[in-house]
């Protein structure tokens, strides 16, 4: 018995390497892209604050980013990565992080979001420009702004909490 214990630990390692392994290779295939795209130049477009009467509906929203995996940036510096999946659901990482799921809702002219996580709204006002999204925060320390980097239809890799431990 000790013998099959060995052999089913020696594969769940091999089996959590190549999982680890794949993530990495996703994480540097997204910031490959990001600095192919030209993240120098964000900066410049990330001043440009959107418009409190240019927010786009529920309706708006939701055609645009069902089915779609958005990377955001912060005044240049990437911030996090959501995967809209039908049904209003969602899938949210901050880089490095582990991956949250949760759902979006309409809040007036707002889009708020609730994770599984973390049950208290954020809502954001939403404007879309020509370079894609603008994200204004709402909440108690509101006033950061996040900018679509990259708009893919590629899901969002989302290892689990122990891997590579």
């Amino acid at each position: 018995m000790a013998g099959r214990r060995r052999v089913t630990r020696t594969a769940a390692i091999a089996g959590l390497a190549r999982r680890a392994a794949f993530w990495q290779a996703s994480v540097m295939h997204r910031l490959a892209a990001l600095l192919a795209l030209g993240l120098a130049a964000l900066p410049a477009a990330a001043q440009d604050a959107p418009a409190p009467s240019g927010a786009m509906s529920a309706a708006e929203f939701e055609s645009y980013v069902e089915g779609r995996t958005l990377t955001f940036h912060d005044d240049g510096t990437l911030y996090g990565i959501e995967q809209y999946l039908p049904g209003r659901r969602v899938r949210w990482t901050f880089v490095g992080e582990p991956c949250m799921d949760g759902y979006w809702y309409a809040e007036g002219a707002d889009i708020c979001f609730v994770y599984d996580a973390d049950p208290e709204p954020k809502c954001w006002q939403v404007t879309r420009s020509g370079s894609g999204l603008a994200a204004l925060f709402l909440g108690a320390d509101g006033g950061r702004t996040l900018y679509e980097a990259q708009n893919s239809d590629d899901p969002l890799s989302c290892p689990g909490p122990d891997v590579g431990v």
